[in-house]
C-alpha cells in the first residue's frame, strides 16, 4: 500500500467514524479525503471513482452546510427518515445513472471493471445526498455499496482499500445503530 492510499485510509476512517457520531466536523475531514482517493483512483486507472471524488467533494460542502444551518429555524439538523417517493426516485435515478456511466466507461475508456464501477459510483452517489439530509436510510445504502466496493477493490488489486472500505462497511453498521438511537430518542421527546 502506498503512502497515498495510507492517507486516505486513514482520513476516510476518521471521517466516516465522525459521521456515525453526527460530528460535523466529518466533512472537512471528508474533503482531505476525496482529494487523496481522487488520485489514487487515477492510478489505478478507476475513473468513475476518481470522477466521484469531485462530487463527493461538491456534497462535502452541501453536507457542512446543511448540518450546520438545514434544520429547524437555520439549525442544526437533525436524523430522519426520508419520504418514501424520494427512496423511490433517488433508486431508479441510481439505476440509470449505473447504465448511464457503465456504458460511457465501457465505450469511451479503458475501465478495468466499467458496470461494477459505475454502480458503486452512482448508489455512493446516492447514499451521500441521503446522508447529506441526515436521511437515517443512507446507511442501508452504504453498507450495501460497501460490500460491493470491497470486492471490488480486492479484485483490482487495491488492497488497502479493499480494507478500508470494509472498515467502512462495519462503521455503516455503527452508524445505522447510532442514528436509530438518535432518532428513538428524538421521537420520545
Amino acid at each position: 500500500m502506498s503512502p497515498l492510499e495510507t492517507a486516505g485510509v486513514l482520513t476516510g476512517i476518521g471521517a466516516v467514524w465522525l459521521t456515525t457520531r453526527q460530528n460535523v466536523w466529518c466533512w472537512p475531514l471528508g474533503l482531505v479525503n476525496v482529494a487523496i482517493f481522487a488520485v489514487v483512483f487515477h492510478d489505478a486507472r478507476l475513473y468513475a471513482d476518481m470522477g466521484l471524488q469531485a462530487v463527493y467533494a461538491a456534497l462535502a460542502v452541501y453536507g457542512w452546510h446543511h448540518w450546520l444551518r438545514g434544520g429547524a429555524g437555520g439549525g442544526a439538523l437533525a436524523v430522519a427518515r426520508a419520504p418514501i417517493r424520494t427512496l423511490a426516485g433517488l433508486t431508479v435515478a441510481g439505476g440509470a445513472a449505473s447504465w448511464a456511466i457503465g456504458l460511457g466507461l465501457a465505450r469511451g475508456t479503458d475501465a478495468a471493471v466499467p458496470f461494477w464501477d459505475a454502480t458503486t459510483t452512482a448508489f455512493s452517489l446516492v447514499a451521500q445526498l441521503m446522508q447529506a439530509r441526515k436521511w437515517i436510510e443512507n446507511w442501508v445504502v452504504w453498507i450495501l455499496v460497501d460490500a460491493a466496493l470491497v470486492a471490488k477493490y480486492a479484485y483490482s488489486g487495491l488492497s488497502g482499500t479493499a480494507g478500508l472500505y470494509l472498515s467502512f462497511l462495519v462503521l455503516a453498521a455503527v452508524g445505522l445503530a447510532s442514528w436509530t438511537r438518535a432518532l428513538r430518542a428524538a421521537r420520545t421527546l
